[in-house]
């Protein structure tokens, strides 16, 4: 079967992203989806995300993890695909659409997509790193020389003996300026470390407001891929109006035989 895809980067985190309107793709299987996000025998991405039809919003996002598996709320991948569906011509400079933590409001302009991520109250506050979700689970721990950090071994080692099987995205954080941090990720499902994680920059934005780390509510994150930027409002326990901003382009598009 012949599948016509997208490649779609938000500052180095990259996606296969698939028109699935009129549902032809077969994603219950796994192993397809892992052989396409697959960087040796595949296309390479990691993930892989279904645009498909929404009764009444634009449209709904399906996210894949690059292991094959359903995943949770992927940041990048939402500004991605509002690209992708600027692109198909089913909206223009703003959207509402669904994904797997709920329903989700963008704004594009030439460069930039601004994504509107979830409320966040529930926040777990360690000696040494902070948990907390936004739209995926995260980690959020500050360290020093990051730039030499062994992402991928500690990532990993904190992502099953603390998390279990089920597991969380591994965040580690050097402080560069009062409002711009440095910001490396060891993601589930992909595991190994992105060049970059939306949900990931979200959580480590608030997670450093939080703690004191910081009293900016407008953050710089510095990934691997690029550089992305965290609004928010705090009011009482609660961080709302919540953005991820940053830019999404197109790479190629081809046809898997």
């Amino acid at each position: 079967m012949k599948i016509e895809f997208y490649k779609y980067q938000g500052t180095g985190n990259d996606f296969v992203i698939i028109d699935n309107r009129n549902e032809s793709f077969p994603k219950e299987n796994i192993e397809l989806i892992s052989q396409m996000c697959d960087r040796r025998f595949g296309i390479g991405a990691d993930g892989l995300i279904l645009l498909e039809n929404h009764a009444s919003l634009d449209f709904t996002m399906q996210y894949f993890n690059a292991d094959g598996n359903l995943g949770s709320m992927c940041g990048n991948g939402g500004r991605c695909i509002v690209r992708f569906a600027e692109y198909l011509n089913i909206i223009k400079d703003q959207t509402t659409f669904e994904a797997i933590d709920g329903i989700h409001k963008a704004t594009l302009d030439n460069e930039n997509v601004s994504l509107k991520m979830n409320d966040v109250s529930d926040i777990e506050v360690s000696a040494n790193h902070v948990f907390l979700d936004t739209g995926s689970p995260h980690h959020v721990q500050l360290v020093k020389d990051l730039e030499s950090y062994e992402v991928k071994k500690e990532g990993a080692a904190i992502r099953y003996s603390t998390y279990g099987n089920t597991g969380a995205n591994v965040n580690f954080v050097e402080a560069i300026e009062k409002d711009t941090f440095a910001v490396r990720t060891y993601e589930r499902g992909v595991e190994d470390e992105t060049l970059s994680c939306g949900t990931g920059v979200t959580a480590v934005a608030i997670a450093l407001f939080e703690t004191n780390k910081t009293t900016s509510d407008s953050i710089n994150l510095e990934t691997k891929g690029g550089v992305l930027n965290v609004i928010f409002n705090k009011k009482d326990r609660e961080y709302s109006d919540v953005y991820l901003i940053g830019p999404a382009s197109q790479v190629f598009k081809g046809t898997w035989q």
